[in-house]
Parts: C-alpha cells; structure tokens; sequence
C-alpha cells in the first residue's frame, strides 16, 4: 500500500525485453533504500513494482504482460524520469489518501496552462473509469496523491502548486501525454456493493441498497 506522496525522481536506466514480458533497471537517486530488501515494493509512476535485484544505485524489476496492457511502461526508454514511492510501513505518516499501485487505467492530458505559481491541467480518463472521479474527489496520476477540482464528463481538473510540479515529474507534461491513473479504492468498492446482487442474500442479511444508503443518510434526497 502507498499514500500518493512521491519520496523522490528516479530514472529508467534500462528497458530490457525477456521472454515477451520486460525488465526494468530504476536508478532511484534520492531514495533512501537502506530499508529495502528484495521482495519489497516500489511504486514507479505508480505502478506497484517487486524489487528482484538491488545492485546499490537503484533497483531491478519484472514488469508482466498483465502490467504492460494496462501501462504506458512499453513505451518506456532509458534516461526517463519517473515517480517513486517505497510501500508504506505502520508508522508511516498518511499524507496521501489510500494508493495500491494497481494502475485502472492510461488517461490523457488535454490541455496544460499556467495559473499564477500553478499549473492547471484537464486530463481525459478512458470511459469505463470516468465514474469514480469526483470533484473534489482523490485521484492518483503517475503515482501522485491529487484532488480532482472540477470533472466534466470524462475530463477532469488539476491544479499543480509548485511543490508538487518541484518533486515530481508533473511539471514535464505536455499535451498528448499518457498518464497512469488510479481511482479512489472506497469508490470501487462502494459501487460493488450497491451493484451486487445474490438471490441467496438478503438485505437483512447484510446487503447494501440504494434504500439503505438513503435511509442511512448518505444519499442526498431532493
């Protein structure tokens, strides 16, 4: 599990194809990796990565098939930079919001503009994960823990302070971009819930419904 909060900027120092799958060599720069043993996970640009070999500088991982549909990682070429964040421990300090490295999806961005010492962004999300953004709302793109400040259909908002833009690869991005996304984990669970449906339970058995939601006060009745 992560928190959306980026530790440091590496780079990609190798991309090797094995096998019909890849393997990755993250040069980790500032991260501390004094408390990683193989086995732990690293989230590069968001993705929860194994780390197989620890040769000192940075870290290599197996990337599956799986991973590889669903990321922009096939496209990855040494010297690019990229988000990294080691999995949280107990006393971690939960500045983020809950982040599980499984990316959902590769949205777009569509527009990038300056606002004062900010930089705002509209990236479109692939349809079939647009309904869990809110505004207001969690998102993770690329790894980072953002809020969502406004969504219209498909496309939602960011506004990057310049912190953010400073220690992370956000600032980099250009329109046409691929961007790794993941969606609030209470969002996909919430809608399983109300979604799901077994002839062999029973609301009184524990099941969730719109009328429980409502009757709980958690839908807004107008």
């Amino acid at each position: 599990m992560f928190t959306g909060i980026i530790e440091a900027v590496g780079v990609v120092a190798a991309a090797e194809k094995v096998q019909g799958d890849l393997r990755l060599y993250i040069r980790t720069g500032d991260l501390d990796l004094s408390d990683v043993k193989l086995g732990d996970s690293i989230a590069v640009n968001g993705v929860c990565l194994t780390a197989v070999a620890l040769p000192g500088d940075g870290f290599w991982a197996d990337v599956s098939r799986e991973t590889l549909v669903h990321t922009r990682f096939p496209n990855l070429v040494p010297g690019e930079r990229v988000n990294l964040e080691k999995a949280m421990q107990p006393t971690t300090r939960f500045g983020g919001h809950i982040v599980t490295g499984h990316v959902d999806g590769l949205g777009e961005v569509i527009s990038v503009e300056t606002d004062a010492r900010s930089i705002r962004y509209k990236i479109s999300a692939p349809t079939g994960i647009a309904r869990y953004i809110a505004a207001k709302g969690s998102i993770t793109v690329d790894g980072v823990s953002l809020t969502a400040n406004a969504v219209d259909g498909h496309v939602f908002d960011l506004n990057i302070v310049p912190h953010t833009a400073q220690e992370t690869i956000i600032a980099s991005y250009q329109t046409g971009r691929k961007v790794h996304l993941e969606v609030d984990i209470i969002a996909r669970y919430m809608e399983r819930l109300i979604n799901y449906t077994d002839d062999n339970i029973t609301e009184s058995a524990g099941g969730v419904s719109m009328a429980t939601l409502a009757s709980a006060g958690f839908l807004n009745r107008r």
